[in-house]
């Protein structure tokens, strides 16, 4: 029997060591505007968002996908059960109906991905409240925003939490806690929308916020930054002291900052930065390791003047650190004649994006660079609507197996998946102590 046990244990360690080297394939699960799920048709109808929810992860899963990044909180709401916010308007149609809601679309998502052996990475927004065609007359009455307006400003006709508040920080870690200790996820997830994207003709509506709570900074972009910053490395920690196995991943816009603004440390582009634009030193976080994993979006082509896909491949593997690096890849960029009108096509066929199998050049860049562990490609929706044959390419010349995806990193009290389904263990008891003093398990 103890034999027996022995080469157990090997043939289980055996399949684990095999699967850590598996490449990480996903995709963002949008629901902001109901880009992914579920469709405006399925907008407060349950039966249906359950149906498409399912064949939506059954296609991931006949593509090799390892895991799928859901957008569970895209303005200040839900797409969960949670008595913090508001059932999501994409989910119900108003912001806040239907509280008796008859499921859970994060419990289904985190049951059913894993049934599949996917991953479930969380994805939320941190500050954003509303669109730029969302009224605050349609945030639910139990919102956040109506019981402490002073924590919000508008910018550029959407409305975002002030980063600079502590009570800012304090109900983002708030919402996470929450998240986390209620359901069996992998990962808390973010994108690239820190402080909103500039636009030119306003100003960000903070300095009022700056003069009150300086903590001892005179510069406000360098506050700015610290605001974020400490955003960042509260999360990680609420993430770590709850379940210190589930991953906390970012996916920010893919420079950090160019050569011309940063000599030792930017990448040779010229485009948006995050470092002065953002306000998202995404570097710093690495080098500290308050993030698990990072997914810049290089959605530029190879030979883009400003931003080349394989310059900033080889910029973000050398300045990742211990950070495991996926790249975010555009299959939305893709122009394909069939599923664009004519006159449209006309205007764009001359673009790189034209050309089939862009997005399988960049990944032979990236099968170069050892660094690289993966891709996650947004959206959903755009990738398995195979423009330009790209999954075909992708089977053919990227084939994914089913085999699960093990996270080679995983901490301490993480329970890896097996298979597909869940591991059950048959009855077993334990034997009287052997002369030596040693007790055995056996099972049939």
């Amino acid at each position: 029997m103890f034999r027996r046990y022995i080469i157990l244990c090997v043939i289980m360690f055996s399949a684990l060591t095999a699967e850590s080297g598996k490449p990480f394939r996903a995709a963002w699960f949008s629901t902001v505007a109901n880009i992914d799920w579920p469709s405006k048709e399925a907008v407060g109808n349950t039966q249906m968002q359950q149906q498409e929810m399912l064949s939506l992860l059954d296609k991931m899963q006949e593509e090799g996908m390892t895991a799928v990044v859901f957008q569970a909180r895209p303005t200040a709401d839900a797409l969960y059960q949670s008595e913090l916010e508001p059932w999501s308007v994409w989910l119900t149609g108003r912001q806040g109906q239907n509280n008796d809601i008859p499921y859970d679309p994060l419990e289904m998502m985190v049951r059913e991905s894993h049934k599949r052996g996917m991953e479930i990475h969380v994805w939320i927004n941190p500050y954003r409240v509303t669109l730029k065609d969302q009224s605050i007359a349609e945030l639910s009455s139990d919102h956040i925003f109506r019981k402490h307006r002073e924590m919000f400003w508008q910018y550029a006709g959407q409305w975002y939490f002030e980063p600079g508040l502590d009570e800012t920080r304090a109900w983002l870690c708030r919402v996470v806690a929450d998240i986390v200790r209620r359901y069996d996820i992998d990962a808390i997830h973010m994108d690239d929308y820190f402080y909103p994207y500039p636009d030119h003709k306003t100003q960000l509506p903070d300095a009022k916020c700056f003069h009150a709570h300086p903590r001892g900074f005179d510069n406000i972009n360098d506050w700015r930054r610290n605001n974020v910053n400490m955003a960042i490395q509260e999360l990680h920690d609420t993430i770590k002291s709850i379940k210190p196995w589930v991953d906390f991943g970012i996916s920010p816009f893919g420079i950090w900052r160019n050569l011309s603004s940063d000599s030792v440390y930017g990448s040779a582009t010229s485009g948006l930065q995050n470092y002065d634009e953002l306000y998202a030193d995404v570097r710093l976080w690495m080098e500290k390791g308050w993030i698990d994993y990072v997914v810049p979006q290089l959605y530029w082509p190879i030979g883009s003047q400003a931003a080349d896909h394989r310059t900033l491949a080889y910029w973000w593997a050398k300045n990742c650190f211990q950070t495991r690096l996926y790249i975010g890849m555009a299959p939305y960029q893709l122009i394909d004649p069939k599923q664009l009108p004519a006159e449209q096509y006309r205007k764009k066929r001359g673009s790189v994006w034209a050309i089939p199998n862009e997005l399988c050049r960049q990944m032979r860049i990236h099968d170069s660079i050892p660094e690289v562990k993966g891709q996650v490609f947004f959206s959903l929706h755009h990738l398995l609507d195979n423009p330009l044959g790209i999954l075909d390419s992708l089977r053919k010349d990227f084939p994914m197996t089913n085999a699960i995806y093990r996270n080679p990193n995983k901490g301490e009290g993480a329970l890896p998946l097996l298979q597909s389904t869940p591991l059950v263990v048959p009855p077993f008891h334990a034997a009287e102590s052997d002369s030596d003093g040693v007790y055995r398990l056996t099972w049939q």
